[in-house]
């Protein structure tokens, strides 16, 4: 037996992506955020296709839609890790929810830039 009870070799590995997938479901169900960045994406990719976006923009594009529903995972990650360590409130535990908060915060603002960019003189171009 492999580590916590975990067979090892192929057949943890291939648990691995049962365990994920499994919190991606966990987040897709309980989560807004999660549902609305995906939602965000979709919207992404059929303005990408509408307005023929480049390789390179869809290169940038597609890394920028799975870092920011990434990163949301993350948070809620860290979210759910301190609930689980304490149900009272505590500074750095609301620091630590905060902070991860803003890491998403910060990178929707760097995702909005980045679309504007790719997106903005394209869309003036299709409507002229």
């Amino acid at each position: 037996m492999g580590y916590k009870g975990h067979k090892p070799g192929l057949t943890r590995f291939l648990k691995s992506f049962v365990f994920a997938a499994q919190g991606i479901n966990n987040a897709w169900k309980h989560e807004m955020n999660i549902r609305f960045h995906v939602l965000v994406a979709v919207l992404t990719i059929f303005l990408g296709f509408t307005l023929k976006v480049t390789p390179t923009e869809w290169l940038i594009l597609l890394l920028t839609m799975f870092v920011m529903i990434s990163l949301e995972l993350v948070n809620t990650a860290i979210e759910r890790t301190v609930d689980l360590v304490t149900d009272d409130f505590k500074p750095l535990a609301k620091q630590a929810k905060d902070v991860a908060a803003g890491a998403v915060l910060i990178f929707s603002i760097g995702s909005i830039i980045i679309g504007v960019i790719i997106f903005l003189p394209k869309a003036i171009r299709f409507f002229n």
